[in-house]
């Protein structure tokens, strides 16, 4: 069996708790974690919204993702957690930060929830965890976070998590399973000044 000590990055993130959740690094040394990887990056849901620019497609692909990932949390341009229920430890989804500039204390924060997780506010809780942690911890200043238009779920998991709908970007995603179109996508931001948003019912994305 292949181990996770080689692939430990000199920065190492935290552990989030809280919400009923369990927020760890993924590990890209871990046959459970890449299963679950692959699962969520091959989901028909997630590829209807999302278009990677390296696509994964395979087990060996997700390791590979994984590594690149933590090699990004590694060099502090990157955050990428493993959401578990709290209690009996299943995985659920991903919620991370992405482009992190230390300078302008800015990230983007970026999710997806596997499709048995779905409806039990997975999303909205692992993001409210993640972004208390980047605006205290990390010290950002302003996390952004854009989805492609129509995508309704994604707006709602944004706006209860207190990211205000900025305007919409032309043209600024890919087309779902294409890398030669290109869609709108609405920008939605949230600050350090910002209130807290109040936590929300269950039942919610």
């Amino acid at each position: 069996m292949s181990s996770s000590r080689e692939h430990t990055p000199p920065r190492s993130l935290p552990e989030l708790r809280g919400h009923g959740l369990r927020l760890r690094p993924w590990d890209p040394g871990s046959r459970a974690d890449a299963e679950a990887w692959l699962r969520g990056l091959t989901d028909p849901e997630f590829q209807r919204w999302n278009t990677p620019i390296r696509p994964v497609t395979d087990l060996d692909g997700a390791r590979e993702s994984l590594r690149r990932g933590a090699q990004r949390d590694a060099d502090g341009t990157g955050a990428s957690f493993r959401i578990a229920d709290a209690g009996s430890g299943t995985v659920l989804g991903h919620v991370g930060l992405a482009d992190i500039h230390p300078a302008l204390r800015r990230g983007t924060a970026g999710y997806w929830v596997l499709p048995e997780a779905r409806g039990r506010g997975v999303a909205t809780r692992a993001l409210l965890l993640t972004a208390r942690w980047a605006l205290t911890g990390l010290a950002l200043h302003r996390l952004e976070l854009d989805h492609a238009v129509g995508h309704e779920a994604s707006c709602r998991v944004a706006e209860r998590c207190g990211f205000r709908h900025e305007g919409t970007m032309r043209g600024a995603i890919f087309e779902a399973g294409r890398h030669d179109a290109f869609r709108d996508a609405h920008l939605h931001a949230r600050l350090a000044t910002d209130p807290e948003p109040a936590f929300p019912t269950t039942g919610t994305p």
